[in-house]
């Protein structure tokens, strides 16, 4: 895994009337915390941190934190406020970590191959988790999980221990939840097995 380069600046107001006025210049309030290190205030540039979430998504993100000063850091994306109406970012926490220390992260989940069950049976895919949590050390950080569907038929199903991503990640989970199931086509209700009444109930509840 690549960190991304990150650039910030040391911010030495704070408040919301601070906050507003970095916003109006362009920049995104911004903390960067750890186990090792006081807390920082720092301000990101909004047209770089934008652009990092439009090419790189907004969940497992790892920066090389480049402090104006000099200073370096390896920090990950811990958390992001947005306005609700406008969708600009308000504040962005980053943590530092150890990079031989395994960190907790989300990653997406992605499919791969052509499924029977939707080609030739006419069913649905229905993604039920399209995140999953995993604890790895940052190298070793997949940037999605990728599924395998080619061999899913209607009523198959992938479940969280079906995963298998190598000893370097783990998937934390307590039960064997379904991650993704085909389901099959139902325009009659009479036609619905007990079985598949199950996967649709399962599907609707998480969703």
């Amino acid at each position: 895994m690549e960190l991304i380069e990150l650039n910030a600046k040391i911010r030495e107001t704070k408040g919301k009337g601070a906050a507003r006025k970095l916003r109006t210049s362009k920049a995104i309030p911004a903390i960067v915390y750890g186990a090792k290190i006081d807390p920082m205030m720092l301000s990101l540039d909004m047209v770089e941190f934008v652009k990092i979430v439009r090419d790189h998504g907004n969940t497992g993100l790892f920066f090389n934190l480049k402090i104006e000063g000099g200073t370096e850091k390896a920090v990950m994306l811990k958390a992001m406020q947005m306005d609700a109406f406008s969708l600009k970012y308000l504040h962005v926490d980053l943590h530092e970590v150890d990079m031989d220390h395994t960190v907790s992260v989300t990653v997406p989940v992605e499919t791969s191959g052509e499924c029977p069950g939707v080609k030739t049976g006419g069913g649905m895919i229905q993604i039920i988790r399209r995140e999953l949590d995993i604890i790895c050390k940052p190298i070793d950080m997949p940037e999605s999980i990728v599924l395998d569907i080619s061999e899913l038929n209607i009523g198959d199903s992938i479940h969280v221990e079906d995963i298998d991503l190598g000893g370097a990640v783990e998937i934390p989970s307590e039960v064997n939840f379904t991650v993704i199931t085909i389901v099959p086509p139902t325009t009659d209700e009479s036609e619905v097995s007990e079985e598949d009444e199950d996967l649709l109930e399962e599907t609707e509840a998480v969703e």
